[in-house]
């Protein structure tokens, strides 16, 4: 079984929402923190959005502030994205990760990845 895996994406009209879902398993989720990436084709994976443990402070990329929400319940080892008002060049993989180092926006700060959801938006 794969330690992270996420669900969610899917094909939405520009302006419209998703809501992504990371769920853990057999690994220790409620000690760190956690993020979400995006990798576009032929585009580098970039940082999008990550929360600390305690959901004590949350990150965002500057192209997702105010539009994206992270959110974590430990209880049930799953990390959230909730994506509003979304745009075509947000269309990408979608992947979450478990956070081992201190700068979050550096995926190699992350051990543990999941497969990655596709989400498209269509203009």
């Amino acid at each position: 079984q794969e330690p992270l895996v996420e669900s969610g994406g899917g094909l939405v009209q520009a302006g419209g929402s998703l809501g992504l879902s990371c769920v853990a398993s057999g690994l220790d989720f409620s000690t760190y923190a956690m993020g979400w990436f995006r990798q576009a084709p032929g585009k580098e994976r970039e940082f999008v959005a990550a929360i600390t443990w305690n959901s004590g402070s949350t990150y965002y990329a500057d192209s997702v502030k105010g539009r994206f929400t992270i959110s974590r319940i430990n209880a049930k080892k799953t990390v959230y994205l909730q994506m509003n008002s979304l745009k075509p060049e947000d269309t990408a993989v979608y992947y979450c990760a478990r956070q081992w180092g201190s700068d979050y926006r550096q995926p190699n700060m992350y051990d543990y990845w999941g497969q990655g959801t596709q989400v498209t938006v269509s203009s």
